[in-house]
C-alpha cells in the first residue's frame, strides 16, 4: 500500500444548522483510485467539497502530502495540484469548448502533447473544438468537464458522480480515460453509483453512511463480497452491471 497522499482525520463540516459530516476519517493512498461509495445523502459530496476548500470542516484536519490545508482557500488547494470535477460539471456554456480548456490551465496555454492525449480520450472534444459549450450533450460536457481538470498534470483529482445519467457508451468513454488516467501519476479519488465502474477501476474504497466512514479497504475485496455489499449499502454490485 502507498503512503497517502490525502487523509482526513476527524472531519466535521456544518452547513448552516446541519451536521453533515461526522467525523470522517479515511486516507488516500498515493496512485491509483480510490472510491467513496455509499447510499445517496451519506455525505460524498460534502466530503469532496470541505477537501477542496468549499465548505470548510468545522473540526478536524484535512492533510494533503502531509500539510494541513483544512483552512486554506479553495484557489490556494487548486495550486497544490488538485483538481475538482463537480456533479454539476460547472463549464461555462456561453464559451467555446477551447476557451473552458484554457481558463483550466494555470498558465493560460495547452501542451499540445498533453491536448493531443486527450483528445484521444475524448474525440468530440476535438470534434466541437470551437462550438460553444452550451451546444454540447450531457455525455460530452461532462468529457469537457473532465478533460479541464486534466488539461494540465495534477497530483489528486476529485471527481463525482462522472457517470450519472449517462448513455453506456459515454459510460464506456468515461471508464477508459479514468483507466488511461490511473497510468499517468494522478491520485483519483471517485465517488461514483455505478457499481460495475466502481469494481473495475477502483483499487481502494471507502464507504460512507450519514456522514461517516463505515468501512475502508481493497475495492476488489468489496466487489467479491455480497454480504458485505448489502450490509454496508443495502444492495449488492451484480444488481448494477
Amino acid at each position: 500500500m502507498s503512503e497517502p497522499l490525502l487523509a482526513l482525520d476527524g472531519v466535521h463540516t456544518h452547513i448552516d444548522q446541519y451536521h453533515i459530516l461526522q467525523g470522517v476519517s479515511f486516507q488516500v493512498p498515493a496512485g491509483g483510485v480510490t472510491m467513496l461509495l455509499g447510499r445517496n445523502g451519506a455525505g460524498k459530496t460534502t466530503t469532496l467539497r470541505t477537501i477542496m476548500g468549499l465548505w470548510h470542516a468545522s473540526s478536524g484536519a484535512v492533510r494533503f502530502d502531509g500539510r494541513d490545508i483544512t483552512a486554506l482557500s479553495t484557489p490556494d488547494i487548486a495550486r497544490l495540484g488538485i483538481a475538482y470535477v463537480p456533479e454539476s460539471m460547472g463549464i461555462f456554456s456561453d464559451l467555446t469548448v477551447r476557451e473552458n480548456m484554457v481558463l483550466a490551465a494555470t498558465a493560460g496555454t495547452m501542451d499540445n502533447s498533453r491536448l493531443d492525449w486527450i483528445f484521444e480520450l475524448f474525440p468530440p472534444l476535438k470534434t466541437f473544438w470551437d462550438m460553444p459549450a452550451g451546444n454540447l450533450s450531457g455525455g460530452q460536457k461532462q468529457m469537457l468537464s473532465i478533460a479541464r481538470a486534466i488539461v494540465e498534470p495534477r497530483r489528486l483529482v476529485l471527481i463525482d458522480e462522472p457517470t450519472k445519467g449517462l448513455a453506456p457508451a459515454i459510460i464506456l468513454s468515461v471508464r477508459k480515460a479514468l483507466e488511461a488516467l490511473k497510468e499517468t501519476d494522478t491520485t483519483i479519488l471517485l465517488v461514483e453509483q455505478n457499481f460495475s465502474l466502481a469494481s473495475r477501476v477502483g483499487d481502494t474504497v471507502a464507504v460512507m453512511d450519514d456522514g461517516r466512514i463505515i468501512h475502508t479497504g481493497e475495492m476488489a475485496e468489496l466487489a467479491a463480497d455480497r454480504s458485505l455489499q448489502e450490509r454496508l449499502m443495502g444492495l449488492s454490485l451484480e444488481a448494477h452491471q
